[in-house]
């Protein structure tokens, strides 16, 4: 079959050389370039071809234009990802002066004249893996082997891929030392900063202030267990660039530290040293605020506890609760952080090689759910002991152990600080930042705390720039925005008197996924606008049951019954990967779906419902999942739930059911979503018995589920669901405010 015109002529490299490779891709664009089609290129690509042909005077020209037409749009920090490229072909096109020579002062020419903040954008974009991007370009290369034409979309990527090798290369090579010099021309850094905490316990930490400010200023802390010292640096940095003392603090026992690593254990009162010790430095005006994510987010909350009074701020991200959130929600152990504890506390900084061991990672809950050993031996089907898993399922109630970790109870009304919670609606620690917020406002009313929440998972809530692509949805644009950014403006706002950001406009601040806009309200009530109270029908809707708004006739109910000792099977896939299915089939799940909706209609907040339920065992662990069912029979998900029915009522006491009598079990603690379902679209509820690798499996016996085995499943669990059970849900037709049953 004759080659298509849009196919661009190939001549594989004759081996792996890369001299070869490189002289293969140069001609391949130079085709591109001057052949037909060459003025429907855009800027991008054609920049990449003229690097990869070596055109380099006129790609120095393509990439100015460029740069100058994101910097016009109001993308300078995007602009900066330019920065590599052009000064590649700077100094390529300078050659006579020698190619590092004029790399180096080409970098120094560009980043003169930026701010601090702007050239630590850019320093960031000098920071790519060449090797392994090489690696990639290869792979890629692979699938054109004997091809004598490739078709010109993949020429393009290929161009592309090639560009950024050469960039990265050159940027691997030469960029460290030119961004440490001038770093130290704008900084004044330490990274072997000692810090006193008590009981002779030490902790070290990384400081940076900018040269251009003077006199004490306001601290800007991170405290964490991730000790890597180039990440931890560049966090000072940030923090500096934006005119305050950027300190992060290691955990006890990591990096130049003492003491013995505990994960969560001691956090608490080490930040609140941390906070006494800074407020005392002459270069400190009294005033410290704790940030960051994960783990530096739960430990802002670990020291808020302790209520110091130099600590006037914290924002935390995607905060963990330890105990609530992981490593068991509602009760229930999880194994996804199993090699978490591996990771931190090995060594002093991170072990990477072990982590990095995906294969054992990802198979061991397979394999521990095949062998049915009990939870607790899983450590042993790994063949490493895991000693603080271990320590942890020692506590299978929210006990006094994880509560002293961070504030409970009526310490909430105490921290009286401002607060900046940011989380995810796919942010698997969601569960633990939303339970700090409410539990905040429901001991503290009038509390100065601001959620914001959007389409994020755990990463990308706490990255400068957001993927715009998540488990198959596509994020509206009005998603997009950085979070250390906003950090900054707030902190900003709240010790320096500066405007309150945009993005901040009330109390809880909402990206509604499908209408792409941001909502704002006082209050999650508020944001809802309503709730409907739908009820789980046994009358048949197509291949599922009704979730109906009429109650319906006494006395129906539908049963299920679950093996525990087929390890064959698992129960209903709740998590949310993808967010986005072609289909969805419940297999032996009971599913739900209401009417179509005849207009569009908003999602937005948590929902939460009372099973009503009768079984022969004493306990079981299950997981209600709410999703948006399309026209079209494509699923997406909005929320879930996942608990453990003896612990419901209370996660610190555990009262186990009576056999074969009715429970009514209230559970509240879901995800929140925010999402505008079109005209067509329905509810879709799940719920089933939790049973599959990533979990303990409760088989119902009522003692310590971390001890139960295979040998404990005796008969299959036999469960009766009343029709009596419903689900709230935090739902109006758009355009209506009152509450839509």
């Amino acid at each position: 079959m004759a080659a298509s015109t849009r196919d661009i002529a190939w001549q594989p490299p004759a081996g792996a050389d890369p001299a070869q490779v490189d002289a293969s891709l140069a001609r391949m664009s130079q085709a591109l370039l001057d052949g037909e089609g060459s003025a429907e290129l855009t800027p991008a690509q054609r920049s990449h071809l003229q690097i990869v042909a070596g055109r380099d005077a006129e790609a120095v020209a393509t990439i100015e234009a460029l740069i100058a037409s994101l910097v016009a749009e109001g993308n300078a920090s995007r602009a900066q990802r330019w920065t590599p490229y052009l000064l590649l072909v700077e100094a390529r096109a300078a050659a006579p002066r020698g190619f590092e020579h004029a790399y180096a002062d080409a970098f120094r020419a560009r980043f003169a004249g930026l701010d601090d903040v702007a050239a630590l954008q850019g320093h960031y974009w000098f920071t790519a893996d060449a090797e392994r991007a090489y690696a990639q370009l290869q792979q890629a290369l692979a699938g054109h082997a004997g091809d004598t034409t490739i078709p010109r979309d993949a020429a393009l990527g290929l161009a592309g891929q090639a560009a950024f090798v050469h960039a990265a290369r050159a940027a691997g090579a030469l960029a460290p030392a030119l961004v440490r010099e001038d770093q130290e021309r704008r900084f004044l850094i330490d990274d072997a900063v000692l810090i006193p905490a008590g009981d002779g316990i030490v902790l070290s930490a990384h400081l940076a202030r900018s040269r251009g400010t003077t006199g004490p200023l306001p601290a800007a802390m991170q405290f964490t267990i991730y000790a890597d010292p180039v990440q931890n640096r560049a966090l000072t940095l940030q923090a500096a660039a934006r005119g305050y003392a950027g300190i992060v603090v290691d955990a006890r026992g990591k990096r130049l530290g003492t003491g013995t690593i505990a994960p969560y254990e001691h956090e608490g009162e080490d930040a609140n040293a941390a906070i006494d010790w800074i407020s005392r430095q002459p270069w400190n005006d009294g005033r410290v605020a704790m940030y960051g994510g994960s783990y530096s987010g739960f430990a802002a909350w670990a020291a808020a506890k302790h209520r110091h009074p130099a600590l006037k701020a914290i924002a935390p991200y995607v905060a963990a609760i330890p105990g609530l959130g992981l490593p068991m929600e509602n009760n229930v152990f999880l194994s996804a952080n199993y090699a978490w504890p591996f990771y931190v506390a090995n060594n002093r900084l991170l072990d990477h090689e072990v982590y990095a061991q995906a294969e054992r990672w990802r198979d061991l809950p397979g394999r521990w759910y095949a062998s049915g050993r009990p939870y607790r031996e899983i450590d042993q089907v790994d063949g490493t002991p895991n000693p603080w898993l271990q320590r942890w399922l020692s506590h299978p109630s929210y006990d006094a152990y994880w509560q002293s970790m961070v504030p409970y109870g009526e310490q909430y009304a105490g921290i009286t600080i401002p607060v900046l919670s940011i989380t995810g609606y796919y942010d698997e620690g969601q569960i633990s930042a939303l339970h700090y917020f409410k539990e905040h406002l429901r001991h503290l009313p009038d509390a100065d705390h601001t959620l914001l929440i959007g389409p994020y998972d755990h990463f990308g809530a706490q990255v400068p720039f957001k993927p715009m692509r998540l488990g198959g949805y596509a994020l509206d644009a009005s998603a997009q925005f950085d979070t250390q950014a906003l950090t900054f403006q707030w902190l900003d706002h709240v010790l320096r008197g500066s405007e309150r950001p945009a993005l901040l406009a009330d109390r809880v601040n909402y990206q509604l996924m499908g209408a792409d806009r941001w909502g704002h309200a006082p209050t999650l009530d508020a944001a809802a606008g309503g709730h409907a109270t739908l009820h789980l029908s046994p009358e048949r809707d197509g291949a599922h049951h009704r979730l109906s708004r009429i109650a319906p006739r006494p006395g129906g109910h539908l049963s299920q019954v679950v093996d525990f000792a087929d390890r064959d099977s698992e129960g209903h896939a709740y998590y949310p990967n993808p967010i986005i299915r072609d289909s969805l089939e419940p297999d032996g799940a009971l599913s739900f779906v209401s009417e179509p909706f005849d207009r569009p209609v908003d999602v937005v907040g948590t929902f939460s419902g009372e099973l009503k339920v009768r079984i022969d065992k004493h306990d079981f662990d299950f997981s209600v999942s709410l999703y948006e069912l399309r026209p079209d029979g494509s699923t997406m998900q909005l929320s879930y739930y996942v608990g453990r029915a003896s612990h419901v009522r209370d996660m610190s006491v555990r009262t186990l059911i009576e056999p074969g009598q009715w429970t009514t079990l209230p559970f509240e603690r879901t995800r929140m979503t925010g999402r505008r379902m079109a005209p067509g679209s329905r509810l879709l509820v799940v719920v089933d018995v939790l049973k599959e690798p990533m979990h303990q499996v409760n088989h119902g016996t009522g003692r310590d589920v971390s001890g139960e085995s295979i040998a404990d499943a005796g008969t299959p669990l036999h469960i009766d669901w009343h029709s009596d059970s419903r689900i709230r849900i935090p739902m109006r037709p758009v355009g209506e405010s009152q509450d839509p049953r």
